[in-house]
């Protein structure tokens, strides 16, 4: 099994019940595409590097999972790409 780092990054604008359900949604899609969640940490609101779509403080959460799919990460960022309340995204390997 490879494991993954996925790094989340939400508007400021959502509450916390919107929050836990785009990261549910986003959980649905790691395990549609055969990923296992092993665990959610959030970080909670933080000052952004740089101005985002006028914010200039956002939400992270990183989500750690395992996969023998070697698509899943693809699939995954390509179905967050969508979504509107994700500011950001990054998934990626993590070392044995």
């Amino acid at each position: 099994m490879k494991k993954y780092e996925l790094a989340v990054v939400l508007s400021t604008k959502l509450d916390e019940e919107e929050r836990a359900a785009v990261i549910e949604k986003v959980k649905g899609y790691i395990a549609r595409f055969n990923g296992t969640v092993t665990e959610v940490n959030e970080s909670g609101k933080k000052k952004l590097a740089y101005e985002i779509q006028k914010m200039r403080e956002a939400f992270y959460y990183f989500i750690q999972f395992e996969t023998e799919d070697a698509n899943c990460p693809n699939e995954v960022e390509s179905h967050i790409r969508l979504m509107e309340q994700v500011i950001r995204y990054l998934c990626v390997k993590q070392e044995a």
